[in-house]
């Protein structure tokens, strides 16, 4: 079965064709800055990738543009939309409604709707992708995958906060986590790596890119993460703040007379990295800079790494150890220097990195020395493969259920 996985941003939207029968990638591509002037769309797999610039005023066209691409043409990965099994959508939000992946109807939709109050540029911008391939692809069943979905087995305990259990109630306010996909694929893969089964392991996970998360999985399920309510909370990342005294907000917002979207911006879109550094959100350029002698990008590289390793502590703590620490995303797969950071002065807890090994970047592989005790592994996330899965799973059992009825 083909599927197309979509993953629709405020103003992107990109896409991995799959054929999960084989597990081949028949293509890949992005629409870039969608709703501007200067939108673009790259397509292709490896070296065979093009660029062009073509004006895109929103998801719908984006998507009719994606479509066209993949059946017509010299870069046609298929002859016809007839080829296309199923969509698998990546949602970000899918609060306390779902625990799992699910097929999209009218009440999905509906849910998927009502929880964008939580995550308003990622699930609003979804649904414009779902609203396009129903346009444009009407009777093709789709699939709705949920970062969220992976961290509801958390226990009470770790995903209440501390506030007046009505704001619970009322509101929905509890810790809910994000990246979920990923923690799953690369804790899913760290049993493979390890010849173990999940449900024997203990596991801490750490996704460190421009947005960053760390997650303790304990026998197969997640008993906690880093990020919170909302994916501000936890580490310091790319522009966000992560996790600070919550007093500042309001001190800050009295100080400079800031509105709440304000205040909201500075701590998404300003701080972190960027923040700290002055320089940049993208840790190669902060690295550069720290390296030829910014004390202030100094600072934003000692912080990153420091957050990092105060979380694999309290996981440590919380599991009474572990098996592996598993890490993965831009920042996880390629940083040596980070990683080397992160995981200076933990030989005492049976952490032991291997220099050696730890000098390359780009592929799975296993970064520990021999003689440590807990394995440091990295693993290239591939959060379009457990969208694919998921798809190809929920359809296939719905066709076999509506086979059942029919017979």
């Amino acid at each position: 079965m083909n599927i197309l996985v979509i993953n629709a941003g405020s103003s992107s939207l990109k896409y991995q064709l799959v054929d999960f029968n084989s597990n081949k990638v028949l293509a890949r591509g992005l629409c870039e800055r969608v709703g501007s002037d200067s939108s673009f769309h790259k397509h292709g797999v490896d070296d065979n990738e093009i660029v062009h610039e073509t004006p895109l005023r929103d998801h719908e066209e984006a998507m009719q543009l994606v479509l066209k691409t993949l059946t017509e043409g010299e870069h046609a990965a298929i002859s016809s939309l007839a080829e296309i099994g199923a969509v698998g959508h990546r949602i970000v939000h899918g609060g306390e409604y779902f625990q799992a992946s699910a097929m999209i109807d009218d009440d999905v939709i509906s849910k998927i709707d009502e929880l964008a109050e939580l995550a308003p540029l990622h699930n609003k911008a979804a649904l414009s992708g779902i609203y396009a391939c129903q346009e444009l692809m009407p009777g093709i069943p789709m699939v709705a995958v949920f970062d969220t979905a992976f961290f509801q087995t958390l226990p009470q305990s770790a995903y209440m906060y501390p506030l007046p259990y009505e704001y619970y109630e009322q509101y929905g306010i509890r810790k809910y986590g994000a990246h979920g996909t990923s923690h799953r694929y690369i804790s899913e893969r760290a049993a493979d790596i390890l010849g173990e089964n999940l449900q024997d392991l203990r596991l801490i996970t750490c996704h460190l890119g421009n947005g960053c998360s760390v997650s303790a999985i304990d026998h197969g399920h997640p008993i906690d993460t880093s990020m919170g309510f909302t994916p501000l909370d936890g580490l310091m990342m790319g522009t966000r703040c992560g996790a600070i005294d919550p007093a500042i907000v309001t001190y800050l917002m009295q100080k400079l007379d800031l509105t709440p979207q304000q205040m909201d911006d500075i701590m998404n879109k300003k701080s972190g990295l960027l923040g700290i550094s002055g320089v940049s959100n993208d840790l190669r350029s902060v690295r550069e800079a720290s390296e030829s002698g910014n004390e202030r990008a100094m600072l934003a590289y000692e912080m990153f790494a420091s957050r990092v390793k105060k979380y694999i502590g309290q996981y440590l703590a919380l599991m009474a150890g572990c098996d592996a620490i598993v890490l993965t995303a831009g920042i996880g797969e390629n940083c040596a220097k980070m990683r080397r950071m992160i995981f200076s002065g933990l030989q005492p807890l049976g952490i032991v990195l291997d220099q050696e090994k730890n000098k390359h970047r780009g592929f799975e592989r296993i970064v520990s020395s021999d003689k440590s005790e807990v394995t440091i592994i990295i693993i290239p996330t591939d959060e379009e493969y457990m969208i694919a899965r998921d798809t190809y799973e929920i359809v296939r059992a719905q066709r076999q259920i509506v086979r059942v009825q029919r017979d």
